[in-house]
């Protein structure tokens, strides 16, 4: 059922981000931007042929075969580390933010970005969901990191306790018997060496 659910939210990434793409490259010309809320958002249409954020190089099929190889990569770290629900919501954003920009290109051979904050490269649905993805896949790092430097605290007995410990031990082990020979006193005198009683 869990299958389920993760699939449903990678094909929900895909379909959000074709169906803004499409929209996006139906009312605007390439480099055409409008406004949204002043100062802070825009939408900006930009045929992206470099890589997430516009980084990288520009041939299609070679930036193609790059996301194929982070996301191969994401997915076997992904069945690695995928017991945390967390790991697993991330993993289906990046696998269906990935999968969104790696049929743009091998359909135009560029990705369709629209989201401009003027500070940040113009960007999309699909790179939104990579984003999420990797900041949930850091936050889980840097959690297990933690726990991980907090068992051996918690396990660890304090000196005292171990003092304490071996000291009971010690009185547990069993003693010899005492040698009378060695132990300073002498018998008690036997019946026939008392002293004769006086008449």
């Amino acid at each position: 059922m869990r299958a389920l659910y993760l699939a449903a939210l990678a094909l929900a990434v895909i379909v959000l981000d074709h169906v803004t793409k499409t929209w996006v490259a139906d009312h605007f010309l390439p480099g055409e931007s409008r406004i949204v809320i002043p100062h802070i958002l825009y939408l900006t249409y930009v045929q992206n042929y470099h890589g997430a954020f516009g980084l990288f190089g520009t041939h299609p099929l070679l930036l193609t075969a790059a996301a194929s190889a982070v996301l191969i990569g994401f997915y076997l770290w992904y069945r690695r580390e995928g017991a945390a629900t967390t790991v697993h919501i991330a993993f289906a954003l990046i696998f269906g933010g990935a999968v969104g920009n790696i049929i743009d290109r091998l359909r135009f051979g560029y990705v369709h970005d629209f989201f401009d904050l003027r500070f940040w490269p113009v960007f999309n649905v699909a790179d939104s969901a990579i984003t999420v993805g990797v900041t949930l896949l850091l936050l889980q790092m840097l959690v297990r990191e933690h726990h991980h430097q907090m068992t051996p605290a918690t396990d660890a007995s304090p000196p005292e306790a171990q003092a304490d410990a071996a000291t009971a031990a010690t009185a547990a082990e069993p003693q010899p018997p005492i040698d009378s020979a060695r132990s300073g006193f002498d018998d008690p005198p036997s019946l026939s060496q008392a002293t004769p009683a006086e008449e």
